[in-house]
């Protein structure tokens, strides 16, 4: 019994007591809440869903929970009902009922935890989006790892999810980088504002073995040159070090097509016609400050050319016009005013706002011997993605950056993601996964097949609370997607490995026989626990994109 069966089990109960006392059954909520009491002994789950129901329902709400309590100790599957406090339901399964948890899992195998919630639903999840002037710095690494796995997670609830990359191939940054390239190139001091740095001397110097007579080009000419060759080999080097992380787009939409195509002008155009758009001071301009933003912002300069946000809304429209039910938008910390823009911009072409959703990412640092590591090898000032997993690997990389909420900084201690120790998280949760493997594989010597596992026979602690929290990673991936926060994974990979590690740890709950010992019931019921946990640490590493080593 699962904790979403469980929550069935006590709608249903509910619902069946209130009608028998003559009490009004529609109050009660549509889905039950059920969790695990921090105290084990106080129950395998606790509810508070008597005192949720109890005053609108017309009794007492310790008087409901004594009454479902009651109704509860009869059922198949519960082995008892408490209650405490003034209408907490203190509830602990049966040893059987817990088992069923295991069957579902070897028999879902992949599929466990994974849903059709969101099914119907076509998602445009655009994150990195890293301008093509340098390589990807830490925070578009975070977005990197942290924008996969919630692709992954959104797509095991069934979502038809678009990874996109919006590529920044227009606009001054390029024309900066453009410059920077040629006075590498011309061997002439980096422009004010411009890139430094050993990549843009790399880049240069490809650009002119490939094209000899750049130097000899005209000032236009060459620019043109150095902007064409440059933007594609940074980005090729960008995709490359994005496909090593484990990261890959399902489209990379350019920023110039939107503006070559004419769809800039024409989405201006029809804001102006619809009077979303108001004129001050020769401008034209958004009221982005209805939706959140901290101000207006002009579309149309007084020039008549377009702002920058001009492209975004025309982006937009695009998203929508190719089927796209939600926009999910990933930005950096200093993308707040995104937010408003971006909502106002849905609602000025008469979208619900709530079509795009922007999430915010904070910085990060790495640390080493207790000092910030600021300086990159090859881009100079910024830390990239390159540098990162040169360091500590892709697998702590990924891990690290994904285990903490977006709206927290994090620092990333060198020492510890390169430790082979219980202190160096992704290390736990893979150990885990290889001691699990190990048995497996040591299983095979002897023969399980001829007995069958009765989950019955599982009744320590250390087998229950593992078993309780297996069945807690459908619901944990289910929230995790709702919430848009793959940490929820990663954390609870953490807590799951840790259960396991105690329950491996004593000695008393064996899994493998003691030299010619015969299997017993008992030996394939904690085996067919170690293959459930196994199979769960895997799902869930797959979905942050993290390998699940046999071996360690």
């Amino acid at each position: 019994m699962t904790p979403a069966d469980l929550a069935d089990l006590l709608r249903a109960t509910a619902a069946k007591v209130l009608v028998e006392r003559g009490l009004d059954p529609t109050v009660l909520p549509d889905e039950v809440n059920v969790e695990r009491p921090r105290n084990p002994e106080h129950g395998d789950y606790a509810t508070n869903l008597a005192m949720q129901v109890g005053k609108k329902a017309g009794t007492n709400p310790r008087e409901l929970a004594t009454w479902l309590a009651a109704a509860l100790a009869d059922t198949d599957g519960i082995a008892a009902a408490e209650v405490a406090g003034p209408g907490f339901l203190n509830i602990r399964l049966a040893a059987s009922a817990q088992g069923a948890i295991l069957q579902q899992v070897l028999t879902a195998g992949a599929a466990y935890g994974t849903s059709g919630t969101l099914r119907g639903t076509r998602i445009n999840l655009e994150f990195v989006s890293a301008n093509p002037t340098g390589p990807v710095h830490l925070g578009g690494t975070r977005w990197a790892s942290v924008g996969d796995a919630l692709g992954r997670i959104l797509a095991a609830q069934g979502a038809d999810v678009t990874r996109e990359y919006y590529f920044n191939d227009h606009g001054a940054q390029i024309d900066r980088y453009a410059k920077s390239l040629v006075a590498a190139a011309t061997g002439a001091p980096t422009p004010e504002n411009g890139y430094a740095g050993e990549y843009i001397g790399e880049i240069a110097a490809k650009i002119v073995a490939a094209h000899p007579e750049a130097l000899t080009l005209s000032e236009s000419q060459q620019l043109e040159l150095f902007r064409a060759e440059g933007v594609e080999l940074m980005f090729a080097h960008i995709k490359e070090s994005l496909h090593e992380f484990g990261t890959d787009f399902d489209v990379y939409f350019n920023e110039s097509s939107l503006f070559e195509s004419g769809a800039v002008e024409a989405a201006v155009a029809q804001l102006k016609d619809s009077g979303d758009l108001y004129e001050k001071d020769g401008a034209w301009w958004i009221a982005s400050s209805e939706y959140g933003d901290d101000q207006d912002r002009v579309v149309l300069k007084s020039d008549g050319n377009a702002a920058y946000i001009a492209g975004d809304i025309a982006y937009f429209q695009n998203k929508r016009s190719r089927g796209f039910d939600l926009c999910i938008y990933m930005l950096g910390a200093d993308h707040h005013g995104y937010i408003g823009r971006l909502k106002a911009a849905a609602a000025a072409f008469g979208d619900d706002p709530a079509t795009v959703e922007v999430l915010i990412g904070q910085m990060v640092n790495l640390v080493k011997d207790g000092v910030a590591v600021r300086m990159s090898k090859r881009a100079g000032t910024v830390v990239t993605l390159d540098d990162l997993v040169e360091a500590i690997g892709v697998d702590a990389s990924r891990y690290s950056l994904v285990r903490s909420s977006v709206n927290s900084s994090i620092d990333i201690d060198l020492n510890l993601w390169t430790s082979q120790s219980n202190e160096n998280p992704v290390y736990y949760v893979q150990y885990a996964h290889a001691r699990t493997a190990s048995i497996a594989r040591n299983a095979a010597e002897f023969e399980y097949d001829t007995v069958t596992p009765d989950f019955a026979l599982l009744t320590a602690d250390e087998e229950g609370e593992l078993i309780r929290t297996i069945g807690e990673y459908p619901r944990t991936v289910a929230s995790a997607a709702s919430l848009r926060e793959p940490h929820r994974v990663a954390r609870y990979l953490e807590e799951l490995a840790g259960t396991y590690h105690r329950f491996q740890t004593n000695k008393n709950l064996r899994v493998l026989p003691l030299g010619d010992e015969p299997v017993t019931p008992t030996n394939a019921a904690r085996l067919a626990l170690a293959n459930a946990t196994r199979q769960v640490l895997s799902n869930g590493l797959g979905l942050l994109g993290v390998s699940a080593p046999e071996r360690m």
